[in-house]
């Protein structure tokens, strides 16, 4: 006796409406936990071990009342130091910097905090027609605190042995759905010659030039921009990245490519595409160890956090 189309039909359509609801339920669910990712390296530049927190692309996202998960996290990891690798604000008229700026500030209350801006702090500061005062209020944030703005600056850790560099890209090269070269000798003329003395890090938000940025010579770049490219494909790659360019080479991890290496972070927040699929936010933790450079190492190990604050591996 064969088998009612009807039945198969219903069966299929089941099927097809339970994987809609798993498929938005990791959605909900990663759009509001965060991860903490860990990388190690060594070199024999540093004077002294050193545990960074890499923060980035928060855009205006909390994650509990005042971010005091995110706050919660940060603090038991214990930082040495804190690196913003920009877009902690959206660049939206008529949106709240707010949350975004209490975070800052908070973490600048406990840890020595380093600012790279990203193309959203950038945007609201060069068009003043469109978003009004906007990046005026949000650096005024800062005036009393002690937060360290790198906008193609470099400041020198004495007693780590570390050089931080802030990366400002000009609008041009986050324009949508094509990548324009980057100029030549635009890295020299914007942020100098890397210190080749001590450890170099390099906060560049757009981890699309890491080919560029490897040539101006750092010992680590720090990246983010690309939220893991929104939604992942388990074990594979992120979809898209906010330039609207299919399947991103750099969507998120440790890249070791033209004698450089580079950790992209998959971000806090959204914003254009307002959703995280198997792509939680996350936290980087970079852990500085001195040692012969020879044998320089990175490692990865990652933990999760949800939106209550409980942690689990992952």
């Amino acid at each position: 006796m064969g088998i009612d189309s009807t039945w198969i039909e219903t069966i299929l359509l089941v099927l097809f409406v339970c994987l809609i609801i798993v498929f938005l339920w990791v959605m909900i669910w990663d759009s509001n936990r965060f991860v903490i990712r860990k990388y190690a390296f060594q070199s024999d530049r540093l004077k002294k071990n050193c545990r960074i927190v890499f923060l980035t692309d928060l855009h205006n996202k909390e994650y509990g009342i005042g971010n005091e998960k995110l706050l919660q996290a940060i603090g038991e990891l214990a930082p040495d130091l804190i690196l913003i690798g920009g877009d902690m604000l959206q660049a939206k008229p008529g949106v709240s910097f707010e949350k975004g700026a209490k975070l800052v500030l908070k973490c600048a209350e406990k840890y020595p905090v380093c600012y790279a801006f990203g193309n959203h702090e950038y945007r609201a500061g060069i068009y003043p027609e469109t978003y009004g005062t906007m990046y005026q209020d949000y650096m005024k944030c800062f005036e009393e605190s002690n937060v360290r703005f790198l906008n193609n600056e470099s400041v020198s850790l004495q007693e780590s042995g570390i050089r931080i560099t802030g990366l400002n890209l000009d609008r041009q090269y986050y324009k949508r759905f094509g990548k324009r070269k980057l100029l030549e000798g635009y890295l020299s003329e914007s942020i100098g010659k890397a210190d080749r003395a001590s450890f170099q890090i390099l906060l560049a938000h757009n981890p699309e030039y890491f080919p560029d940025y490897a040539g101006w010579k750092p010992d680590l770049v720090l990246s983010g921009h690309v939220h893991g490219g929104v939604a992942r494909i388990p074990g594979y790659k992120g979809l898209v990245s906010p330039a609207l360019r299919p399947f991103p080479h750099y969507d998120g991890g440790l890249f070791e490519e033209y004698g450089s290496r580079m950790v992209v972070s998959r971000g806090l927040g959204m914003h254009t595409i307002p959703v995280r699929l198997f792509n939680p936010g996350e936290v980087v933790v970079i852990e500085l160890e001195t040692g012969t450079h020879a044998k320089q190492e990175g490692g990865e190990e990652a933990s999760a956090h949800n939106q209550d604050g409980g942690a689990a591996d992952v």
